[in-house]
Order: C-alpha cells, then structure tokens, then sequence
C-alpha cells in the first residue's frame, strides 16, 4: 500500500512475494468456509477487490507518492536508482490492508464478503509488486504485456513524472487524461 517507502533488505523485499499469496489464500479460504452458501457473493468480491486495487494503485502513485513531502522524498529514491530494493515493509503494509480494507468492508457487508474484498486487494497489490520489480529486474521476453507496461513506467520515470501513474494498467491514466502517450498529439483530448 503506501508508507514511506525506503531500501530494504533482501529478504525485507521479497517478503511480499511470501506474506500476501499466503494471506490472500488464508482471506479467500476463510470467506469460502465461513458460510459456503454465500460462495459467489466472496467470488465476487475477490473480483472487485482486484479491480479496485488498479484505482488504488493509481491514486496512491499519483497523489501520495509524487505529492506527499516525506513520501515523496522516499519515492524519489525509486526513481533516481530503479533497481534499489526500495519499498514499504510488509508489516506496515499488511497492517494499512486491516485497517483501511478489511475492516471498513466488514463494517459495511458481511464476514465473507470482507474477507474476498481483502483477498481481491490483496492479490491486485501482489500483482502491482510483481509488474513493478519485473519492469525494473527482468530480461521480458516477447510478453507484449509487460513490454507495453515497461514503455510506459519507462516514459514516466525518464520523460515525465506527471503522467503514466498505472503500472499494471494504463486505464486509470485514459479515464483521468495523464496517459502521457496522448500528451503531445493534437487529435487526442
């Protein structure tokens, strides 16, 4: 999620690559076992959660990561050494998912539903770290996917880094006109 983000260890990195497919399955076993009559209610929301997560991203990246003072600061050593293992530590993270995800849902809906929605968050911020690191740190093959996705984190840390805030996506950039793909072509609102 957000926190400041800062050099981490080795195995501090990697933790989230461990802690969340395990969380996320514990999340997904729970809403699934709690009340099985309710299945595609907890499917649903693994679906949801997931989708939300882009928005999540998005904002956070453009509104908390490049406009926050001290968040900012910590964010800046991501873009001036791509390859640090700069990150927010998982305890931190795994935490703001209670706090702001999981409890705000149970509030509003049910055990299960709560449960999916966190999972679905989860899985989308697993996803997120994955696309971010693999950008960053892997040789991509011939997967269009994730050379379109690095084309476009590239633009943003190299031409312009008030655009191109999606990293695992680049609707959020088209719906909020910061895709900077269409910045300097006159046909394109």
């Amino acid at each position: 999620m957000t926190a400041p983000a800062t050099r981490l260890s080795h195995s501090a990195f990697f933790a989230d690559f461990f802690v969340y497919p395990i969380a996320a399955a514990a999340f997904i076993a729970f809403a699934l076992f709690f009340d099985l009559s309710r299945w595609m209610a907890s499917v649903v929301a693994v679906f949801v959660g997931f989708a939300i997560w882009t928005l999540v991203e998005y904002l956070l990246h453009r509104f908390v990561l490049h406009h926050v003072k001290w968040v900012k600061e910590q964010h800046d050593v991501h873009h001036k050494d791509q390859k640090a293992l700069v990150g927010t530590p998982t305890w931190f993270s795994f935490l703001v998912f209670l706090a702001f995800v999981t409890m705000p849902v149970l509030l509003a809906s049910t055990l299960e539903v709560a449960a999916g929605f966190t999972a679905g968050m989860m899985l989308g911020y697993l996803w997120y770290v994955t696309v971010h690191y693999g950008i960053h740190h892997w040789r991509i093959g011939s997967s269009a996917y994730l050379i379109c996705l690095r084309r476009r984190h590239a633009l943003h840390h190299h031409y312009d880094d008030l655009g191109n805030f999606g990293v695992t996506t680049g609707f959020w950039d088209h719906v909020f006109h910061t895709d900077l793909s269409h910045r300097n072509d006159p046909d394109r609102p």
